[in-house]
């Protein structure tokens, strides 16, 4: 993967991960939810894993790395994997994907079931969960394409 490409993945997953915190703040301040706190459960699960407390701003940290370059990066591999034509299917996509492993993984490892049911509040968690990874992979996938158009566009110019 050359420079350029790695720039225009990271900041597609810097803006996804930007909307996706919206959507967090925007729990937090409606009170959406109040006790599906996924970002405190994965920080008690941290602290037990290390042995130690986990400061919230590493989460934080490790979430925004995780959206911009890890995320990024593989979402800029399977890019031309992904069924739809613009990059708004295509994140959608992708984000569809990450959402059944999150339900898969993610949740049960947290001690809450799959998809998040044994959370105590149907299957709010769930669908909470999915508008969480689409706000991030809709927006990951509209920024991706645009930055590609507009490159595509220089390399054809020269």
């Amino acid at each position: 993967m050359n420079a350029d490409r790695f720039w225009r993945t990271t900041f597609a997953g810097l803006c996804g991960s930007l909307a996706h915190s919206g959507l967090m703040f925007l729990k937090s301040r409606m009170g959406w939810l109040p006790s599906f706190q996924p970002y405190d459960e994965l920080q008690q699960t941290l602290s037990q894993l290390v042995g130690s407390a986990v400061h919230p701003s590493v989460l934080w940290a490790l979430s925004f790395l995780n959206g911009s370059v890890v995320l990024g990066f593989l979402f800029g591999h399977a890019y031309p994997l992904l069924p739809g034509q613009s990059g708004a299917a295509k994140g959608f996509v992708f984000g569809v994907l990450g959402w059944i492993l999150m339900g898969l993984v993610f949740f049960p490892m947290l001690g809450r079931g799959l998809f998040a049911t044994q959370a105590g509040l149907g299957f709010q968690p769930a669908v909470f969960s999915l508008l969480m990874v689409l706000s991030y992979s809709v927006i990951l996938g509209l920024i991706y394409s645009a930055l590609n158009a507009g490159g595509a566009a220089e390399q054809d110019s020269r």
